[in-house]
This record gives structure tokens, C-alpha cells and sequence, in this order.
């Protein structure tokens, strides 16, 4: 594995990407990450999912987008299934956004079971609209999921980007706290997490989840026919 970090630790896997300085997320990356979910799937681990300091993710690799239609819908798809997947995964996995989450690294956060978020001037967000992307429509279903109504538009539509704390409000984060404390917050929830019985825990999150599962298997099936503006 090149573009993620694994550690773990009391059956606690911390996926960190390591993708260049806006960890973008590609191809390879998504590949390494499922190779990581499966471990995590094997051994019943909690999942801890991470970026670098001041960046968790840039959102997808731009040159695969802009490589052209077919290259795009791929990668789009590939993204979709990530987070349909996260969405469905046995046990927990914790977003732990260290800085900026942008597009699909927002996507990303809106699929994990709880998200930890890094106080400071970041920005989080759905910003496909401001740079000329039609929104996907597995991303609008993920996006609808987990975002307030009174703020889907602005988040979906508008693509307005939030400060931290005003990203606990519009459903990308759960909770803000200082850089220094992040790691030791995630893994007190980690712990916390592992009193569940993971049995009940997947059964209740398949059954909450199965509109949105549903709603992803067919959106999905819908992207990969459709050329998606750039």
C-alpha cells in the first residue's frame, strides 16, 4: 500500500490517507482503502478513518475527472460504491476530519458512523456545483441521508463550504475539538464503540439504512450511464 497508512491497535485500525498534500482521492486510493475495510471486516475492528494535518481530503483526483467522460463516471462510481459500502460496513467507522474535507472527502465524512472535526479556519463541503461538476446522483442521495433539510440546498445546490462548527450544524461533523486532543477524542469513542454488540449494531444500521442503500444501489446504476458535466 502507497497512498494509506494503516496502524493498529487494541483491534482499533486507523486508515490514514496519504495521498500527496490534498490527499485526493483516486483509483488506487479507493483500492487501498477497501484492502484496509476488508481487514478491518475480518478482524470485527472498530475503523478510524484520517487525513493529514490540516487536510483530509481534496476530494477526487482531478486528472482522472478531467481524463474524460468515461475515465470520470469510473472513478465517480468507484467513490459511490466506497461510500455505499462505509454506509453498510459491520462495524463502526469514525471520521476523524484533521482540516479541510472538500467534495468527495465530504462524502466521506456524510458516510461514517461518527465524525470528529479539527477546530480551526477549515472549510467542509460539497463544492462540485462552484467548479463547473453537476452533482452525481449517489451524491445527492448521500448528501439528502445525512444534511438537514433547511440546508441541503445551500450544501447541494449552492455549494456553500462551512467552517467546522457550522459543519456540526449542517451533518458533516458530530463534534469539534482542538488539533492536540483529536486523535485521543477518537479513540475514547473507538473504545466506547467496542462495548457495542456488533451483531445488533450492523442488524439496526442495515435496517435504518435500508432506504438510502436502496436508494444508492439505484442511483449508482443511473451514474454510470450518464456523462457527467465537467
Amino acid at each position: 500500500m502507497e497512498m494509506i497508512n494503516v496502524a493498529i491497535e487494541n483491534n482499533v485500525h486507523v486508515i490514514t490517507l496519504n495521498n500527496g498534500k490534498v490527499n485526493a482521492i483516486s483509483p488506487q486510493v479507493i483500492t487501498e482503502i477497501n484492502s484496509a475495510l476488508d481487514h478491518a471486516e475480518q478482524e470485527k475492528a472498530i475503523v478510524i478513518l484520517t487525513g493529514q494535518a490540516g487536510i483530509f481530503s481534496g476530494g477526487f483526483d482531478l486528472k482522472t475527472m478531467k481524463a474524460g467522460p468515461e475515465s470520470a463516471i469510473a472513478l465517480v462510481t468507484q467513490g459511490s460504491k466506497l461510500a455505499r459500502r462505509m454506509l453498510a460496513f459491520p462495524t463502526p467507522i469514525i471520521g476523524l476530519c484533521n482540516g479541510h474535507a472538500i467534495a468527495k472527502g465530504a462524502f466521506l465524512m456524510l458516510s461514517c458512523d461518527y465524525r470528529i472535526g479539527c477546530a480551526g479556519n477549515f472549510k467542509i463541503g460539497l463544492n462540485e456545483v462552484a467548479i463547473g461538476m453537476t452533482m452525481h446522483n449517489a451524491g445527492i442521495e448521500i448528501a439528502r441521508n445525512r444534511i438537514p433539510t433547511n440546508y441541503l440546498t445551500r450544501a447541494v445546490i449552492n455549494a456553500e463550504l462551512f467552517s467546522p462548527e457550522a459543519a456540526t450544524i449542517a451533518g458533516f461533523l458530530d463534534v469539534v475539538v482542538e488539533e492536540e486532543a483529536l486523535m485521543t477524542t477518537a479513540q475514547a469513542i473507538a473504545k466506547q464503540m467496542q462495548t457495542l454488540n456488533m451483531t445488533a449494531h450492523h442488524g439496526t444500521k442495515l435496517k435504518e439504512r435500508a432506504a438510502i442503500l436502496a436508494a444508492l444501489d439505484e442511483a449508482i446504476e443511473i451514474d454510470k450511464k450518464s456523462i457527467i458535466a465537467l
